[in-house]
């Protein structure tokens, strides 16, 4: 940990040397970012390529963790976020919007029938995973207000995509982020429910450690990643428009 942080040092006075001479800070060392991981696999990995090829100087180590990382103490430059940020947290930037979606392959509603209330899910097939504590308490919007439940699953998954993939082959309902089933919703694959209920959007930032001067890969990297995920469609609450 001490060497990278000479190195990063020495990497900062560099370019602090090549901005009083006058000359263009071209982005260079390494750079390590983190982010959920299925939002990793999905989004964040692509653009990563992308940067990499337009930036040979650069290397990047990528951290895909379903936990919250110390950026400070795990040396991370650059981290996705999902929901609220802390007060007083690193320079944030808002990319996008999700939602917690109640999702089921057609198939399996077209046998059981489609949902009119999430009471209706209460004693039904559901499959869970534990992966995320955003999806445990599966909550809800009503007309008098917000309400919910914790759904007792017969089906537990270590993982968001094996909920998915067990939703998909029809053997019940999933509660996921919008943004890991749409492409299958896309394809028919996967219907969403209860979409009336839905609870409010959860935002997407993309945060980096802060200073009086914000390193070239850094820069350069979020305005990549912030342009490409506001393009996104699957990263935009529905009716909202573009992030701006």
């Amino acid at each position: 940990r001490y060497v990278e942080d000479c190195r990063r040092i020495l990497l900062e006075l560099e370019e602090a040397e090549e901005l009083a001479a006058g000359g263009s800070v071209r982005p260079r060392g390494r750079l390590t970012v983190t982010a959920p991981v299925m939002f990793g696999e999905l989004f964040l990995i692509p653009r990563i390529a992308q940067y990499l090829d337009t930036h040979p100087d650069v290397e990047v180590n990528a951290l895909l963790v379903d936990r919250v990382v110390n950026m400070l103490e795990e040396g991370i430059d650059v981290a996705v976020r999902i929901g609220s940020l802390p007060e007083g947290d690193h320079p944030a930037l808002q990319v996008g919007q999700i939602r917690p979606v109640v999702c089921a392959a057609p198939a399996f509603l077209d046998r059981v029938g489609r949902p009119r209330h999430p009471d209706e899910l209460r004693d039904a097939p559901i499959v869970m995973s534990s992966a995320s504590n955003l999806l445990s308490h599966w909550q809800f919007i009503g007309a008098d207000g917000p309400f919910g439940f914790m759904p007792r699953p017969r089906f537990t998954v270590s993982s968001n995509q094996a909920a998915i993939g067990a939703a998909r082959l029809g053997w019940g309902y999933t509660r996921v982020l919008s943004y890991q089933v749409a492409e299958a919703v896309a394809r028919g694959e996967i219907e969403l429910v209860l979409e009336a209920f839905e609870p409010p959007a959860l935002p997407v930032h993309i945060i980096h450690q802060g200073g009086r001067q914000v390193s070239a890969k850094v820069r350069t990297f979020v305005d990549h990643c912030a342009a490409s995920f506001r393009a996104d469609p699957a990263l935009r609450a529905a009716g909202a428009p573009p992030a701006a």
